[in-house]
């Protein structure tokens, strides 16, 4: 675990300049850049299908590899059709699962079958969630589930044209494109801009972009992301930011499995809490009883994505939710885009 992050870290600052490391890398990522390529154009020849699903399908992703706020992006939007009367659903592959069955994530789902990010849009949301290696099986097996569904949110799959898509949110931050190769030589999962000449199944005409940094730029939305106004404990309770300075007089201790540990730990700073240490693990890392066994002695704060895995071991821990929230420019642009696509009107088994 500790080589793993220590060479996350190093690749991050890699990403960052056109470097020895970087350079080392170049001729790797030019490969890969060459399958990018080829994948795309075998979507365009027809040799590889898209299929479409009778809902307007919004994919919700990121170009960049690492956490930029994607998710916390999903559960904006969804709250937002949500609150316009939308029927809204929300399909996922859940990285980092154990099963590969399709399967619909609910409350008393368990977190290493579903996902963490698919439970925790659930939690947030209240809408129907399905996970399944197919994103097209997914979303059909959630329109047969609840046909009534007018729109199907999906987290992550930017670069996944399998499943049609009719709008496209990409999702950045203060990084940008970092020195702008792909990886592993840069941090691009994918060209970027994104090709103009468009892909079937990615209508690059309907694409909006939203930037979590504090720096946007020109076309591009700004989301705001802050800590929730307390903190959870395993029964629901809210404790307030003011009383965790003398909670159990414990020193406090903060982990986070996410892309980016130290974010989550500088905005606790940022919220006044002093941390005697932080724990950064890797992304949807699977808790362990070994894992929080130094721990004891400590009072844990932890992400509300990592925290069902974490109560498991320490129900005494707290977690802390990320909220954001996203200009209102941005759901006026994604209204205008929703109000000019057709309503599909396909059986579930039509491919495009």
């Amino acid at each position: 675990m500790r080589f793993r992050l220590t060479l996350e870290a190093t690749l991050q600052r890699a990403w960052m300049q056109r470097g020895a490391l970087a350079c080392l890398l170049w001729p790797v990522a030019t490969a890969y850049s060459g399958l990018v390529r080829l994948r795309r154009q075998l979507f365009r020849w027809g040799i590889l299908k898209t299929q479409r699903v009778p809902a307007i399908v919004i994919v919700v992703g990121n170009v960049m590899a690492g956490g930029v706020g994607k998710t916390p992006s999903v559960i904006s939007i969804v709250g937002h059709l949500q609150a316009q009367g939308r029927k809204v659903g929300v399909v996922s592959k859940g990285y980092g699962r154990q099963s590969k069955a399709c399967l619909e994530v609910l409350a008393d789902t368990i977190v290493s079958m579903g996902g963490d990010e698919p439970h925790l849009i659930h939690k947030a949301t209240h809408a129907p969630v399905f996970v399944a290696q197919s994103r097209w099986e997914a979303a059909s097996a959630l329109l047969h589930r609840y046909p009534d569904t007018e729109i199907i949110v999906c987290d992550d799959g930017l670069q996944d044209y399998t499943l049609y898509r009719d709008i496209e949110v990409c999702v950045f931050d203060d990084r940008a494109c970092g020195n702008g190769w792909l990886l592993p030589a840069g941090p691009l999962r994918d060209h970027w801009p994104r090709p103009q000449v468009a892909v079937s199944g990615a209508n690059t005409e309907k694409q909006l972009l939203i930037n979590t940094g504090k720096q946007p730029k020109a076309g591009q939305f700004q989301a705001q992301r802050s800590l929730g106004d307390g903190l959870k404990d395993i029964q629901g309770n809210t404790l307030t930011w003011s009383q965790l300075a003398h909670w159990q007089g414990l020193p406090l201790k903060a982990l986070a499995g996410i892309a980016r540990p130290a974010v989550f730990f500088q905005m606790l700073r940022d919220n006044g809490v002093v941390l005697a240490q932080t724990l950064a693990l890797p992304d949807h890392f699977d808790m362990a009883p070994d894992t929080l066994a130094a721990l004891q002695s400590c009072q844990i704060i932890c992400t509300e994505k990592d925290a069902s895995k974490v109560w498991a071991h320490d129900p005494s821990a707290l977690s802390s939710a990320l909220t954001q929230t996203i200009e209102p420019a941005f759901f006026d642009a994604l209204h205008q885009h929703i109000a000019r696509t057709d309503p599909p009107r396909l059986s579930l088994h039509h491919g495009h």
